[in-house]
C-alpha cells in the first residue's frame, strides 16, 4: 500500500558543461556564453537558463539492469539529507496514477496519456504513517545510475511527507499550487519546495511529464523513460505540458466533489475531499517548467497566479497579454535585463507583477540538485569551483527557505488576499533578494 500511495519520481542528472543534444538545443534563444567563473552573480558567470541545462548528463552512462534490481545499502553508503520544512504544520503526501482517456500520448503513439503526480499537504496525526522516500527504489536506482552511482554508494533520503496522513482540515480549504519541473527532469526535483510550502498551508501538486522526464515509475514497478524525439521544439513540449496541467486540474476537481481519479482507485487521505479549494489555484515551475506556467495560464483561467523560477520562455505565449498576477524569480545573473523572453512577457503582464532576483543562486539552485549534488561531490569528483558554478554560493537550506518564503508571500497575496510587506521592496531579513524595477 505504501508503494502504491507514494507513486514515483524520475531522474535529473547534473549539468556540468556537457554537449547539447539536438532536442535540448531546440529553440535556444539565449546567446549567453558558457559559464567559466564561480560567482553566480557575475554577468556570464551563471549556468544558462535555457532548457538544455535542466538535465544534461555528467557523461553517457549505461544503466545496467542489476543496478535497478538492488536496493541494498552498505555501511559505507552515503546517506543524503534534504532540508526540513520550515512551516508550522506537519506534512502528508500521496501519489496518484492518472490516465487521460481523452488524449493519446504524444511521444508514444497508440497509448493513452498517463501521469504520476504527488500531493503534498498540511497533515495531522502523522504518527504511524511512513515517510515517503524522495524517490522509490526502482526509479531511484535508475536516477543514481545516470550519475554513475549505485544504491550501494548512496542512500536517497526520506522526505517530510507522511504517506496517507490525514489532511489538517482545521485549516479549512487549502489553496492549490501546481508544480512543473525542468526539461527531462521530474517532479522529485521540486520536493524541498513542495513540502516546505505544504508545511505553510498549501496543497502542492508536483507533476511528472511522462516521456519528457528521464524516468517515471508507475504502479507495478513499471518504469517509463524519456521518449521525446530528437529535435523536439520547446514550444511543442510546452503544449504537451500545458495539456497535462489542465488535465490535472480537472482531476483535482473530481477529488473536490468526492471522486477518486486514481486509475487503481488507491486510497486517498482522510479529509482531502473537503480541503481542495478549486477557487484558489496557482502554479509555479522551474526552468522549462517555469515557462510552462505562462502557457498554462493562457489556456486555463482557473490558474489565478503564476511564478517562473529562472526559466526562459518559448513560443508565442509571452507575446500575449496576461491579466492575472505573475512573479519572475531569477538566479543571480539572469533577469529580464538579459533575457529577451522575460522582457517580452513583462510588457504583456497586465495584472499584478513582481520581478525578484536571488543573489548567490545559479540556475540549478531552484531544483533539489542544489542540496543533493554538494553532498555527492566527493563521489562525483566535483571541485568546489564546479559546485559553485552550477549550484551557486548560497547555502542550500537558506535558498529553500528564501524561495519558499517569497513564493508563499506571493501566492498568499494573490490567491488569499493577504498582503505581504515582503513584496513591497527589499527586506533586511532577506538581503539575498533584490527587486528588478
Amino acid at each position: 500500500m505504501i508503494a502504491r500511495a507514494v507513486g514515483s519520481a524520475g531522474a535529473v542528472a547534473v549539468a556540468l558543461g556537457v554537449g547539447i543534444s539536438p532536442a535540448m538545443a531546440a529553440e535556444k534563444t539565449s546567446d549567453q556564453p558558457a559559464a567559466t567563473g564561480v560567482s553566480p552573480d557575475e554577468p556570464g558567470g551563471n549556468t544558462a537558463w535555457a532548457p538544455e541545462n535542466d538535465a544534461a548528463a555528467l557523461s553517457a552512462k549505461t544503466v545496467h539492469p542489476q543496478a535497478l534490481s538492488s536496493s541494498r545499502t552498505t555501511a559505507a553508503a552515503l546517506q543524503l539529507k534534504m532540508p526540513a520544512p520550515t512551516g508550522p504544520n506537519s506534512v502528508g503526501m500521496v501519489g496518484l496514477h492518472l490516465v487521460d482517456n481523452s488524449r493519446t500520448d504524444p511521444y508514444v503513439p497508440g497509448t493513452k496519456r498517463e501521469l504520476m503526480v504527488s500531493l503534498w499537504y498540511p497533515a495531522t496525526a502523522t504518527s504511524g504513517h511512513y515517510q515517503a522516500p524522495w524517490m522509490p527504489s526502482i526509479s531511484g536506482a535508475h536516477f543514481l545510475a545516470t550519475r554513475g552511482l549505485s544504491p550501494q554508494q548512496v542512500t536517497l533520503p526520506k522526505t517530510a511527507g507522511h504517506v496517507l496522513a490525514p489532511v489538517k482540515t482545521s485549516l479549512g480549504k487549502l489553496p492549490v499550487l501546481l508544480y512543473s519541473t525542468g526539461l527531462h527532469s521530474d517532479r522529485a526535483m521540486g520536493t524541498a519546495l513542495a513540502q516546505d510550502l505544504a508545511s505553510r498551508g498549501y496543497l502542492v501538486v508536483t507533476v511528472d511529464h511522462t516521456h519528457d522526464a528521464n524516468e517515471v515509475q508507475f504502479p507495478g514497478n513499471r518504469l517509463e523513460l524519456n521518449r521525446m524525439p530528437a529535435g523536439t521544439h520547446s514550444s511543442d513540449t510546452l503544449k504537451v505540458r500545458t495539456a497535462d496541467m489542465r488535465f490535472v486540474i480537472n482531476q483535482l476537481g473530481k477529488i473536490s466533489t468526492g471522486g477518486n481519479p486514481d486509475a487503481g482507485h488507491a486510497t486517498l487521505p482522510s479529509g482531502l475531499k473537503q480541503s481542495v479549494d478549486m477557487s484558489r489555484i496557482g502554479m509555479f515551475g522551474w526552468s522549462l517548467g517555469g515557462a510552462a506556467v505562462d502557457n498554462a495560464m493562457q489556456l486555463d483561467h482557473r490558474i489565478g497566479a503564476g511564478a517562473n523560477l529562472d526559466g526562459q520562455f518559448f513560443g508565442t505565449a509571452p507575446s500575449k497579454d496576461l491579466d492575472r498576477p505573475f512573479m519572475l524569480f531569477s538566479s543571480g545573473s539572469h533577469n529580464r535585463n538579459n533575457d529577451a523572453s522575460w522582457r517580452t512577457l513583462w510588457s504583456h503582464l497586465k495584472g499584478y507583477r513582481v520581478d525578484i532576483k536571488l543573489h548567490g543562486a545559479a540556475h540549478q539552485s531552484f531544483s533539489d540538485n542544489a542540496w543533493m549534488v554538494p553532498q555527492e561531490a566527493g563521489l562525483l569528483g566535483l571541485s568546489q569551483a564546479q559546485l559553485q558554478q552550477q549550484y551557486g554560493t548560497i547555502d542550500p537550506k537558506r535558498s529553500v527557505l528564501v524561495q519558499s518564503t517569497y513564493l508563499a508571500a506571493f501566492f498568499g497575496q494573490t490567491l488569499s488576499h493577504k498582503h505581504s510587506t515582503l513584496l513591497d521592496g527589499p527586506s533586511s531579513k532577506y538581503p539575498e533578494i533584490s527587486f528588478v524595477r
